[in-house]
């Protein structure tokens, strides 16, 4: 099977930049993060149906901690372990936690070896062995990873039989307005590029995750100004940090200029900023599999998936 490529020809941001803007944003993050909030119950929610019992979680993109905390009411018993490139959001998180656990449980900790544990690493070097996992948690994040074929390997490699995948990201058409406004005044890039729900499900099958499942369902926020909205993705790190951006005068009569053309998209609720969120959930193998290689040697094995295979494993439920 000719392996997918995700990796983007441009990119608009680096590691550096994202773990930078996370760090900044970590003590505003919580006060502005409606959305990733959101989002995080919901996933959260959906382990209520599936019956699991993990004994060692990651929480990928743990950030300031709620699906960690999420995870250890879920599986008390569990190891949790929140991961993060961005060092300022796991001390928010671990700080948060020790808040939850007030002081008798942080004295309790101190006669029994902790059940969670903080790493500083990139989802796309897993800093753990194969096989060592039994289940990742991962709510928005993937959209801030550069090569999703190597995340998506790195996820199947940790993972131990019959381990599994449980994620949210972003799809395409968000913040489709914003992205639209600024077109009208600049043909730069100054909204993230997100990738299809059927370009995941292809990556999903060629690491050989089995039994996919997506869904996507859009969240619309509403905001009294466009300003408002600019905000808030700088309070959670989600701004702009494209290369080459306009700065100064030139700058400054863009933005006005996107301001204007956002007009077009108020209604009377306000401005609108809408997410496509897509939902995904795949298990690891409980027997190992023959991972396809790629090359050109005749003698290499090669599993192919037909797109029919394809599009019977994925659910679609579009929602306006």
């Amino acid at each position: 099977m000719t392996k997918p490529s995700l990796e983007p020809a441009f990119k608009p941001f680096s590691k550096r930049q994202v773990r930078d803007s996370f760090n900044n944003a970590a003590k505003t993050y919580d006060s502005a993060a409606v959305l990733q909030q959101e989002v995080c119950k919901r996933l959260l929610e959906r382990l209520d149906y599936i019956k699991v019992t993990p004994q060692v979680i990651i929480d990928i993109g743990a950030g300031t901690g709620q699906g960690t905390r999420g995870l250890k009411d879920a599986y008390p018993d569990a190891q949790i372990i929140a991961m993060d490139l961005a060092d300022k959001m796991l001390l928010e998180n671990r700080q948060q936690l020790q808040k939850k656990n007030g002081f008798l449980g942080q004295l309790k900790q101190c006669f029994k070896a902790s059940s969670t544990h903080f790493v500083c690493a990139d989802a796309e070097a897993l800093p753990f062995a194969d096989a060592s996992v039994d289940m990742i948690f991962s709510s928005l994040t993937i959209q801030w990873c550069l090569d999703l074929n190597a995340l998506f390997s790195e996820f199947r490699r940790v993972l131990s039989p019959g381990g599994l995948l449980m994620f949210t990201t972003l799809g395409g058409q968000t913040l489709y307005e914003l992205r639209q406004s600024w077109s009208q005044v600049s043909d730069k890039i100054h909204v993230n590029q997100f990738v299809d729900m059927h370009d995941i499900g292809d990556i999903l099958y060629h690491v050989q995750l089995e039994n996919p499942v997506m869904d996507t369902d859009t969240l619309v926020l509403n905001y009294s100004s466009v300003k408002k909205i600019l905000l808030d993705l700088k309070g959670v790190g989600a701004h702009n940090q494209n290369l080459g951006r306009a700065n100064g005068l030139m700058g400054k009569t863009r933005l006005s200029g996107m301001y204007q053309a956002y007009e077009h998209f108020r209604t009377e609720a306000g401005f609108p900023a809408s997410y496509e969120v897509l939902y995904g959930h795949a298990w690891n193998p409980k027997t190992p599999m023959q991972m396809t290689q790629s090359g050109s040697d005749s003698s290499e094995q090669e599993t192919r998936i037909s797109l029919a295979q394809l599009k019977n494993n994925l659910r679609v439920k579009e929602r306006s």
